[in-house]
């Protein structure tokens, strides 16, 4: 019988957290065995807990109901349970930053939810079917810490994953791209709980989320980038102006997208063609997140939509549409994701399968 590989989620009953476990709860290759939280949650049965704030649309799955949940802080009381912790702690950055490298540093194989490290130079932020090969930089960055078997891994801004697999498709096609305008349309969801107040939303946009248009900005260079003299070297070439807005839809980030190319530019069936055709190692190797196909182009005009499609691929693949020419760039199109599966904790969760596919976590 397949051994499955014991797991602990710390920050296990916020929003993120719960999401984790949800999409865990059945995992071929994963078993949660660890719980923990804040310390006003420590001591407590999972089910307790999260008394009168579990907001998934499914219960709590029986088998995380009667786990004590820890002090995420007390990195000790994890030692010897997994070898693998999903990180979705709700502390300030400096804390954040500290309790996610003591965890690497007593020989987790750390993967982060939080933004607290995707500044850090030698922490990989992952998109798997795009930059696979900066995990090659884990060795680099264990032996500059002194780490025997723990590293850090995060996941990018949960607003990017719309359109960063679309244009890499393009990029390993041999289009590069060099300016893009994003006009991003975020779910509720990515507030987490409670989030913007019902009378901000009702009948209006909020055209300002805190912090998201910097990061929409900076990620996608470092996941474009390359490894060199220890450190992730940003792509510089590609230069992206962000409008980030929160609207009232429950699940799914839309992207609406103008991108122009440095050089040679295909014609609109061929990005077409290239999208539907896309394929990287997550799909290669069949991992068990990994949507097939990862980027599902429609037809239709007024696709793609959050209700109808931000489920596609087991809420794991990206759906984009509308493709036409732009007046002042090359191209425009729309591109959407699941925020909380593929932008948050699925996102994770596919990340830490590639590293047990390569090895990375025993």
């Amino acid at each position: 019988m397949y051994r499955k590989l014991k797991v602990g989620v710390i920050g296990a009953t916020g929003m993120v957290g719960q999401n984790y476990l949800r999409l865990l709860s059945d995992h071929p290759w994963f078993e949660v065995v660890y719980l923990a939280a804040s310390p006003n949650s420590a001591g407590k049965k999972y089910t307790d807990a999260v008394a009168g704030r579990w907001h998934m649309k499914s219960d709590i799955p029986e088998k995380f109901k009667d786990i004590v949940v820890e002090d995420a802080g007390m990195v000790e009381k994890a030692v010897g349970k997994c070898s693998l912790i999903f990180s979705a702690v709700e502390m300030d950055k400096q804390s954040i930053l500290t309790v996610e490298s003591e965890y690497a540093k007593q020989g987790f194989a750390v993967v982060s939810n939080n933004s607290a490290h995707r500044n850090t130079e030698d922490v990989p932020v992952m998109i798997p079917e795009i930059n696979a090969d900066h995990l090659d930089i884990i060795p680099q960055q264990q032996k500059k810490r002194g780490w025997s078997k723990g590293f850090l891994v995060v996941k990018p801004n949960c607003s990017i994953q719309s359109y960063m697999i679309p244009l890499y498709a393009l990029m390993k096609a041999g289009y590069k791209i060099d300016k893009m305008i994003v006009t991003t349309l975020q779910a509720l969801s990515g507030a987490g709980y409670p989030g913007p107040a019902a009378i901000d939303l009702v009948d209006n946009i909020i055209p300002f989320i805190n912090g998201e248009e910097e990061k929409s900005e900076v990620e996608p260079r470092k996941i474009f980038g390359k490894i060199q003299n220890g450190k992730i070297v940003p792509d510089e070439g590609l230069k992206i102006s962000a409008h980030c807005n929160r609207v009232a839809v429950t699940d799914g980030h839309t992207a609406c997208c103008n991108i122009q190319f440095a050089g040679k530019k295909p014609e609109m069936n061929e990005i077409i063609n290239i999208w539907r055709n896309f394929s990287a190692l997550p799909q290669e190797l069949k991992l068990p997140s990994a949507p097939i196909p990862a980027i599902i182009y429609r037809d239709e005009n007024d696709r793609p939509q959050p209700q109808k499609d931000r489920d596609a691929g087991n809420s794991q693949a990206i759906t984009v549409g509308r493709l036409r020419k732009c007046n002042v760039f090359d191209y425009r199109f729309i591109g959407l994701h699941h925020n909380t599966v593929r932008g948050a904790a699925g996102g994770s969760i596919l990340t830490a399968e590639l590293l047990k596919a390569k090895g990375f976590i025993k």
